[in-house]
């Protein structure tokens, strides 16, 4: 990482620890502490974006991942989704603070939004969203074939993704594969990534109180 990019980042955790005494937008304040437990985790990502791809954040909170991923590469181009209109609002403000032009925060609901950009996005990512069926079945029409999802996830995830393998193809994604990473004092952590293989039936994403009632893997 260089010296630009690192002092960004760190007046992005500024701005978002100033922004949380406005809209509740991500857990701690202090911008050091965002910086370590968040900031820095979300650039563990990185690495599994293509050159010059596009990608949309769903329930993008603060801006976290995809603010990161703005600053970090800016040969990509994202859309930051949020269903809170003042935290949308106040991603825009930092954006523009930031002078990072290459995202654009949208206050929408996935499964609206999914509606109008259906199959667009080289990459879908989440990041304390929700469980990863849910999750898949939320980002996966928002994928091209071809692209992927990234999910960041804690220790329970293997609970998360005890599916059989072949029910996934349902939402036309690959069984997840696991990526472990540590995070501040030891703390095992993971990305979760999905391939999308072939194009995700019509019937999805539905709303989240039907995906909750019935799992996409457990519909006839």
């Amino acid at each position: 990482m260089d010296d630009s990019v690192a002092l960004k980042l760190h007046e992005y955790a500024r701005l978002l620890g100033a922004a949380n005494s406005r809209a509740r937008l991500t857990g701690p304040s202090a911008p050091d502490v965002l910086f370590d437990e968040h900031i820095m985790d979300a650039s563990r990502a990185v690495s599994y974006l293509p050159e010059g791809c596009s990608f949309v954040d769903v329930g993008t909170g603060g801006g976290i991942p995809g603010m990161v991923w703005g600053i970090c590469r800016p040969d990509t181009r994202g859309v930051l989704l949020e269903s809170v209109g003042k935290k949308a609002a106040l991603v825009s403000e930092m954006a523009e603070a930031l002078g990072v032009q290459n995202v654009n925060a949208v206050n929408a609901r996935s499964e609206d939004f999914a509606k109008e950009h259906r199959e667009r996005f080289d990459v879908a990512a989440a990041r304390a969203l929700a469980g990863a069926a849910l999750l898949a079945e939320l980002l996966s029409p928002l994928v091209r074939v071809g692209g992927r999802i990234i999910a960041f996830k804690g220790p329970r995830v293997h609970d998360e993704i005890d599916i059989p393998p072949n029910k996934w193809r349902l939402l036309g994604l690959s069984a997840p594969e696991l990526h472990s990473y540590y995070a501040p004092r030891s703390k095992e952590l993971y990305l979760v990534i999905w391939e999308k293989l072939s194009i995700c039936a019509r019937r999805f994403p539905r709303r989240p109180d039907a995906s909750k009632k019935t799992p996409f893997y457990g519909m006839t």
